[in-house]
């Protein structure tokens, strides 16, 4: 792929994501949406976030992630249901999964 392209690329997705984030306010007025709708959409960024972590957890590109990986996600998993503080949540999985690489 050419500099070009990449620059052409980069700047089509920045003016399409500017907007998508300006049309926001300016359509916030004219469109009204069910609030059956908005748990949905509420529950859908819920789903598409687990799915992004169980797959950076669990692949590490085409090959499966050691086991120490997912053992410091579920670590931090239930440190966050246990409303732990974020640092503590942090520093909980990455020495989890440093400890685990490390003896394995």
């Amino acid at each position: 792929m050419s500099t070009t392209t990449l620059i052409v690329s980069a700047f089509v997705l920045g003016a399409a994501t500017f907007a998508i984030r300006a049309a926001g306010p300016f359509l916030h007025t004219r469109i009204s949406i069910g609030t059956r709708w908005l748990e949905l959409m509420s529950l859908a960024a819920t789903v598409l976030l687990v799915a992004l972590a169980a797959t950076s957890a669990l692949a590490d590109g085409d090959e499966w992630s050691d086991p120490a990986r997912p053992a410091g996600v579920v670590v931090a998993g239930v440190l966050a249901w246990r409303r732990a503080p974020f640092m503590v949540i942090v520093i909980a999985a990455a020495a989890t999964t440093a400890l685990l690489r490390l003896l394995l």
